[in-house]
């Protein structure tokens, strides 16, 4: 430990993330995004339609264009923590509950 040296020095790398890592990351982060965005959208309409939810969605997000199978998971994601449900009378419209 007492051991110096004024003509070797010696640098350590610093660790990279792996790539797995860090697409899952950004998946979160998106995911994340694409959460508060319906849940915007739907507080200020509270009742929408699916389809017109989804363009709204693709319309709002300027960081990225999310994926449409993404935006299906949060709306069901949403409506499993009881955020949004379904109409009775027609499934292909959502109400905004909380």
């Amino acid at each position: 430990m007492a051991f110096k040296n004024n003509q070797r020095r010696i640098n350590f790398p610093v660790p990279v993330l792996e790539e797995s890592v860090k697409k899952e990351k950004i998946t979160t982060d998106r995911s994340h995004a694409v959460d508060a965005a319906i849940v915007r959208i739907m507080k200020s309409r509270k009742k929408m339609n699916m389809v017109e939810l989804r363009l709204e969605v693709i319309t709002i997000m300027q960081n990225f264009k999310p994926a449409e199978s993404l935006i299906k998971k949060r709306i069901e994601f949403l409506i499993e923590r009881e955020f949004l449900e379904r109409d009775k009378e027609d499934h292909s419209v959502l109400i905004y509950k909380a």
